[in-house]
């Protein structure tokens, strides 16, 4: 063999062991890529996986706290949704890539499905709170008890039962005074001849006006009603009333003056008066007589 020859089989061998090498190096380097590809592929999926979590998560965290049985309803729905894609997404591998970009896109549109029922909540919540506080001023103001706000389902019964309460009649400053025949105080009850009642009707703007009826109960100290001839409704019972008076209410303050004609024994001991009015107990006060 002439050396021409030799020198080019040993040119040809290294190109070859050159490229050997070079396809080895080509080749791990590829799956070294790969291998990292594939890891940032499952990094993904999980971080997708932790957020379809999440958001299942917050719909239950969202349903603790909010009263109103549609709204439950309607987040219940899109907890079952994200639960479902979630298991989906579980079930799917990582190198799938047309299931991933569809899972993917499922996400985003449960981010702002979130975010929607976040605002709604979340305005729901600031009027349940500004109605809550009206309706604690008002109990105070009309020493009358409702049920919490947070055991209403809508903004519309809440509102209703606010304006009731608003529109019940107060009376204030009661008086009872024992009278003789000649219309002067008696200080002995046993000799009285008449009982006066006086009460002063607050002033009530959302009161309904015109013709109400105001009746008077008069519990004696054996605990019996003196009696003024009739009776009246309240509760789902019949009550019988000692004195009763219609007036032309117009929501403005009122004064009220009603008698009693002694048709009975009166004892001394504690007389106890209620008010009443459009089928409410609006005031009463207890007296004690001596003989």
């Amino acid at each position: 063999m002439d050396k021409k020859k030799t020198i080019a089989i040993v040119v040809v061998g290294v190109l070859l062991l050159g490229g050997i090498v070079y396809l080895g190096i080509s080749l791990n380097n590829e799956k070294k890529i790969n291998k990292e590809m594939q890891e940032l592929a499952e990094l993904d999926k999980k971080e997708m996986e932790n957020e379809y979590q999440r958001f299942a998560d917050q719909y239950s965290e969202m349903k603790n706290h909010i009263n109103n049985d549609s709204i439950v309803s309607q987040l219940t729905e899109e907890q079952m949704k994200t639960q479902k894609l979630l298991e989906e997404l579980r079930r799917v591998k990582s190198t799938d890539a047309r299931e991933i970009t569809r899972l993917k896109k499922e996400l985003a549109t449960m981010r702002k499905v979130l975010r929607a029922y976040v605002r709604e909540i979340d305005s729901l919540n600031r009027i349940n709170q500004t109605l809550t506080e009206e309706n604690t001023n008002l109990k105070g103001q009309y020493n009358a008890a409702t049920r919490q706000i947070a055991g209403l389902n809508t903004e519309k019964e809440s509102l209703s039962e606010k304006v009731a309460i608003a529109a019940q009649l107060n009376a204030n400053n009661i008086q009872m005074t024992p009278l003789n025949k000649k219309g002067k105080r008696e200080k002995k009850i046993k000799k009285c001849k008449s009982l006066q009642v006086d009460f002063t009707v607050a002033k009530n703007v959302t009161a309904s006006n015109g013709i109400k009826t105001f009746y008077v109960v008069v519990t004696s100290p054996s605990g019996t009603a003196l009696n003024g001839g009739g009776t009246f409704a309240y509760e789902n019972k019949n009550l019988t009333y000692t004195m009763k008076k219609s007036i032309e209410y117009s929501g403005e303050e009122t004064a009220m003056k009603l008698y009693w004609n002694v048709s009975q024994f009166l004892d001394a001991g504690t007389y106890h008066v209620s008010i009443f009015c459009d089928g409410n107990m609006i005031g009463s006060k207890t007296f004690t007589f001596k003989k």
